[in-house]
């Protein structure tokens, strides 16, 4: 059986010990340089040995997930490797219901084994820890703005994809699995920001390829965004779409970020041609049958403008780019609704229904990550607790 035999790697880590934690792991096939999967995920505030048993973990469920029997399990954590081999006991409260989950992972394999390395031999995975960590502030700043009360509308996603060498029978397996991805090496993660309020958005009209202002709301909410952003850093470039609208929001950021913005036609927003400044009730009574098949038929066009099936291929042209141009880099893409609902769409990898049933407000932040081997994730959708 192929990946019968596999080597597991796994670290974690806490800046702060407690602090914001994340864990890595890494599945290599029995010759120690094929990479079968990859896990890393920040974890809110924890220690470094609960994060070193989530790394654990999750590079079991890697294993299983691929279909191994036999695992050579390797750590650079003391604790965990003696622990899981039964010469220590598990005697802290948080540790215990992760060491009962890691050996219930366990007895589902043939055999197991365990061994401690050095940390310089556990390079791979500590670098996906700290990796990990590097996401912390981000998603853990979202989460408490949640538990505050704040951001009601924010919704995380992860999407699973295969990794390059995983059988195609376990490939729904792993697709299944959330908050795993196989996907290898260190994302282009984008910032989704649509722009802030227009008088055309308070009237809930269509708005294309129409140049309005933002609206004085519209301007804080830009300026608010562009707090969040420059709070976070690490940002090396801001793209928009040519609109007004969207460029204002993005020259809001630029200021605080001191990022010059870079303007790429692909995000702009979908013509409408003749149903543009009209309301929904409008644009139907004007056009009832076009307008009705519209709404479920990506490739059908409105009169004189532009159907979703070609916004999604420059919208794609555009993705490729900045994937190629921005390797394992965070930039913020400024852009509106369509546009930003097709890189999700194209992140989560699902059909058209997305684009007419996902709500995205103004001024709002999804993320969505892009690997250089063609996996993708997606992370944060609709976030607007900053707006609070």
């Amino acid at each position: 059986m192929q990946n019968a035999h596999v080597i597991v790697e796994a670290d974690g880590g806490s800046r702060g010990n407690p602090g914001p934690a994340g864990y890595g792991a890494v599945v290599f096939a029995a010759d120690h340089a094929t990479v079968l999967a990859e896990r890393r995920e920040s974890v809110g505030v924890a220690t470094n040995n609960v994060a070193e048993y989530r790394g654990l973990i999750a590079g079991l469920e890697a294993a299983s997930e691929l279909g191994a029997r036999t695992v050579e399990v390797r750590m650079d954590s003391k604790l965990v490797v003696e622990q899981m081999s039964g010469r220590w006991k598990v005697k802290h409260a948080a540790m215990i219901p992760l060491a009962d989950r890691a050996r219930r992972l366990v007895s589902g394999f043939d055999r197991v084994s365990f061994d401690w390395i050095p940390r310089a031999e556990n390079s791979y995975a500590d670098r996906l820890a700290n990796e990990a960590m590097d996401d912390a502030p981000l998603i853990d700043e979202v989460r408490a703005a949640r538990a505050a009360g704040h951001g009601d509308s924010t919704t995380e996603y992860r999407v699973a994809t295969s990794a390059p060498n995983v059988e195609p029978a376990r490939e729904s397996a792993a697709t299944s699995s959330p908050g795993w991805t196989g996907a290898v090496g260190r994302p282009t993660r984008m910032l989704l920001l649509r722009h802030g309020q227009t008088e055309l958005s308070v009237q809930r009209r269509y708005s294309g390829r129409g140049n309005p202002p933002l609206t004085a709301l519209g301007r804080e909410q830009a300026a608010r965004a562009a707090k969040m952003l420059a709070a976070k850093g690490g940002i090396a470039a801001i793209v928009c779409s040519p609109l007004g609208r969207a460029r204002e929001t993005a020259e809001a950021a630029a200021a605080a970020l001191d990022v010059p913005v870079r303007v790429l036609d692909g995000l702009i927003e979908t013509d409408f041609g003749d149903w543009e400044g009209l309301t929904f009730s409008e644009a139907s009574q004007q056009d009832p049958e076009l307008h009705s098949r519209w709404l479920g038929d990506t490739s059908v066009t409105p009169p004189g403008g532009e159907s979703f099936d070609a916004v999604r291929e420059r919208v794609e042209a555009v993705r490729r780019d900045l994937v190629a141009s921005y390797p394992g880099e965070n930039i913020v893409v400024v852009s509106h609704v369509t546009p930003i609902k097709t890189l999700l769409q194209l992140a989560l990898g699902v059909g058209p229904s997305l684009l007419y049933r996902l709500h995205l407000d103004l001024a709002s932040l999804s993320i969505a990550e892009f690997y250089p081997d063609g996996g993708a994730s997606v992370r944060l959708v609709n976030d607007t607790s900053y707006l609070a």
